[in-house]
């Protein structure tokens, strides 16, 4: 088996997957197959063959993301394919949704009052269904009164918005900047408000949203893993004084 024969092949599993996978996952398909194989020689696979798409100009290229490998369009042809997928993935995930989600991402690990606090409007519909989409997980729980259930983005999150890990996520005081130099298209001044709730010192939002100490915090823990471990009583206390939905909660 030649290096040319490993790249190949190498490139026609990647191009096939519809999921990222990893440089263990690949050597266990080439084992699979009797196709000999290092996890170095797959990776110097990968290095070459982004080589080659780069001095050929090509659109595509491998990507690490979310702990794997996938094809990816290169950043520059990103506007033009935007377009293409911005309908569909309104119809995905509602505007509220959506900050909802930048919060936990920036703040995580993250309780309801808290993203309440931020958004200013109740977030039971939305964090349920955020759940239900995997993108994001439970946490643990928070040591403040009630224990409060601590929220988190997924590996599914990852891949949804093209990043490798949560350290990837443009920083805040870097869109600050942004903000403050350039008007871009489709930033309302919601939107910048939302953003400057975000990078508020913590001691703005009270006493009970400091100073958070956590236990047993674990990672990656589906809801579906922890849900035999809440108690109904605990859903109770935890939405107690979440139990009139405003209106854009329940058209959520």
């Amino acid at each position: 088996m030649t290096d040319l024969s490993l790249k190949h092949i190498v490139e026609a599993i990647l191009f096939a997957s519809e999921e990222e996978l990893s440089l263990k996952q690949l050597k266990d398909l080439l084992d699979s197959s009797k196709v000999p194989s290092t996890l170095r020689e797959i990776e110097e696979c990968i290095r070459l063959l982004n080589e080659e798409y780069g001095e050929s100009g090509s659109a595509f290229q491998i990507v690490a993301i979310a702990g794997g490998y996938q094809y990816a369009t290169k950043k520059e042809f990103a506007e033009y394919v935007g377009k293409m997928k911005i309908e569909s993935q309104r119809k995905k995930l509602s505007q509220s949704a959506l900050e909802s989600l930048a919060i936990i991402a920036y703040k995580q690990p993250i309780t309801r009052s808290e993203i309440e606090f931020i958004r200013g409007v109740n977030v039971d519909y939305i964090v349920n269904s955020l759940l239900e989409r995997d993108l994001i997980m439970i946490k643990g729980r928070a040591t403040t009164p009630g224990r409060p259930i601590l929220y988190g983005t997924t590996k599914n999150f990852l891949k949804l918005i093209g990043l490798e890990s949560i350290d990837d996520l443009p920083k805040l005081r870097e869109i600050n900047e942004i903000l403050k130099s350039e008007k871009i298209e489709g930033i309302t001044e919601a939107d910048i408000d939302l953003f400057n709730s975000m990078t508020q010192p913590e001691e703005a939002a009270g006493e009970d949203q400091e100073g958070l100490d956590f236990e047993n915090v674990q990672d990656e823990i589906p809801a579906e893993e922890i849900q035999n471990e809440i108690e109904p009583d605990d859903i109770k206390e935890e939405n107690l004084n979440n139990e009139t939905e405003n209106d854009e909660g329940t058209r959520e």
